[in-house]
């Protein structure tokens, strides 16, 4: 799986399970609420702030760490 600033978290999620402290770190949470597993990186991203390209390229990187 290739995360872009599309990519929804649910899917991100529901894919590989160990990427939720990436999102924890990033103050995302209530990574359980169906408002924020339904939410693009993008979008969660401006709600808290964060870069979101920062957060694809860790999550990127973790994934094919695996």
């Amino acid at each position: 799986m290739t995360i872009t600033k599309n990519t929804i978290i649910g899917d991100i999620l529901d894919t590989d399970g160990t990427t939720a402290p990436y999102f924890l770190e990033m103050g995302m949470h209530c990574l359980g609420c169906p408002a924020s597993r339904g939410e693009s990186i993008e979008q969660a991203c401006m709600v808290h702030g964060v870069d979101p390209d920062e957060l694809v390229s860790k999550l990127n990187e973790h994934l094919q760490g695996k």
